[in-house]
């Protein structure tokens, strides 16, 4: 069972390793048979894919975890997306994540986006 203070733990060093670039860092603290199920993909790489899409699109852009909640093996994150212009009078992106977690590493991630300039989605760019 991962504790509330490894889960938190985990996913602001995860959210670290996007905003600094450092993305090799972020496959360490996945497991190998990591399934993300918004991009149908197993293994880490498809994530590091749609990372370095969005950087290259948005060079400012930053996660920033406002609330996560910790149930067991799981824990559901809604963060806040920032260095996206987005037209005025809309609101910033966010994201909402589902993540499992399995011997301290992510196992599986589920999420949503929302916000995000059309086409511009993290699922959308790998499309």
């Amino acid at each position: 069972m991962t504790t509330r203070e490894d889960a938190t733990a985990l996913v602001r060093r995860m959210h670290e390793c996007f905003n600094s670039r450092r993305f090799d860092e972020a496959a360490a603290l996945h497991t190998p048979d990591f399934f993300s199920h918004p991009l149908g993909a197993a293994g880490f790489e498809a994530g590091k894919a749609a990372w370095t899409a969005l950087v290259a699109r948005f060079p400012g852009i930053r996660v920033v975890a406002r609330d996560i909640l910790v149930d067991g093996d799981r824990a559901a994150v809604r963060s806040s997306v920032e260095g996206v212009a987005v037209p005025d009078g809309d609101a910033q992106p966010e994201l909402v994540e589902i993540f499992r977690f399995e011997d301290g590493r992510f196992a599986e991630m589920w999420g949503a986006s929302s916000g995000f300039p059309t086409m511009t989605s993290p699922e959308e760019l790998l499309a």
